[in-house]
């Protein structure tokens, strides 16, 4: 198994660095980017600190890494999180510097697009997390999801084992971020049917890797995936986009990382529920359900083609949708099988 470095923890008070990686949306919606900042202070105890393209839409890579080298070695700070994710963080990480970083290692939180940077950190040997960014999770409209706010707390500033818990409610439908009236009103959820419990009866524990599909996907063609032997007894979670990939898409995702033997390594999979609306495809109800259930046995017919007997865990809070858990990429997991709870150590 490799081995972490799993950065130290936040003190209320500590600064914490605020970058946009992938996507400048602060620049175009600054409603939720200043009320995830008014949230980190105030509920967090945290200062934000921005750094020059933290709120510019389009800057070039370099200069994006160029800020990712300034957040990690600022002695201001003590975490590092992105703002919001996007689609074309793979472009930055040709410019990032892995010694410096691997000499400067702190919290980094993210999600979506982050996933890049998430599998650079992992393979530079240093734990990271999978979870709120500022714009979605701490900008949310009303509060933040109470599930949200807990596993980001314990992340940030605990060290220890945590539960992860299944929501009761979720989200995802979106709103318009320019209305203000979006950002002070609680949005409406919906009863979730909870996280449903697949394959053999068995307790696992191993080190986490995975993140966004389509992203690990866009990481694997470009090379930027370790030998499968990395990943030997890891347990791999995933999840889709907002963009919402077939099925048939996520089939062929899978089928490659089959086809490469880096399924076969993994001793447990944790699958997110599947964002199933977007103001560009407003499904119904119906076509919501459809949609989920449709990757959900897309995910499992690739378990049993590669015949993985291994449990899977599928309708997880682990992506694009309200509430989202935040999971330690590179630390440890264990998940039970046998009384159907899952532990994360922060």
């Amino acid at each position: 198994m490799r081995s972490f470095v799993n950065p130290a923890k936040v003190k209320p008070g500590d600064g914490i660095s605020v970058i946009s990686p992938s996507s400048g949306l602060p620049a175009i919606f600054p409603l939720p980017h200043e009320l995830g900042l008014k949230r980190l202070a105030r509920d967090f105890d945290l200062t934000p600190v921005e750094y020059p393209t933290t709120r510019i839409m389009g800057a070039a890579p370099a200069d994006r890494a160029a800020d990712i080298h300034a957040a990690f070695t600022d002695e201001r700070t003590s975490a590092v999180i992105a703002t919001i994710g996007g689609s074309d963080q793979l472009k930055v990480l040709r410019h990032l510097d892995i010694d410096l970083i691997r000499a400067h290692p702190k919290p980094f939180f993210g999600l979506s697009d982050n996933t890049n940077l998430i599998n650079f950190l992992w393979t530079a040997g240093i734990v990271s997390f999978h979870g709120a960014t500022v714009m979605t999770a701490l900008g949310r409209g009303g509060a933040m999801h109470s599930l949200t706010e807990l596993s980001l707390r314990a992340a940030l500033f605990s060290a220890g084992t945590y539960e992860l818990t299944a929501s009761t409610d979720y989200r995802d439908v979106d709103f318009d971020w320019r209305d203000p009236k979006n950002l002070q009103t609680e949005p409406p959820m919906a009863a979730s049917e909870g996280w449903r419990w697949h394959g053999p009866s068995r307790k696992i524990s191993g080190v986490l890797w995975g993140g966004n599909l389509e992203i690990l996907f866009w990481n694997l063609a470009a090379d930027r995936i370790l030998d499968n032997e990395a990943y030997a007894g890891c347990v791999f979670y995933l999840e889709t986009s907002e963009e919402m990939p077939s099925a048939l898409e996520v089939e062929r995702m899978l089928m490659c990382f089959g086809e490469r033997g880096l399924l076969r390594q993994f001793s447990a999979i944790l699958v997110g529920r599947p964002k199933a609306w977007s103001l560009e495809r407003q499904n119904s109800l119906e076509e919501k359900a459809a949609y989920v259930a449709e990757q959900e046995a897309t995910v499992l017919a690739a378990v049993a083609e590669y015949e993985l007997d291994v449990p899977v865990v599928t309708g997880l809070d682990i992506g694009h949708t309200d509430p989202v858990l935040t999971l330690p990429n590179g630390g440890l997991v264990t998940v039970d099988a046998v009384e159907q709870r899952i532990f994360v150590e922060y």
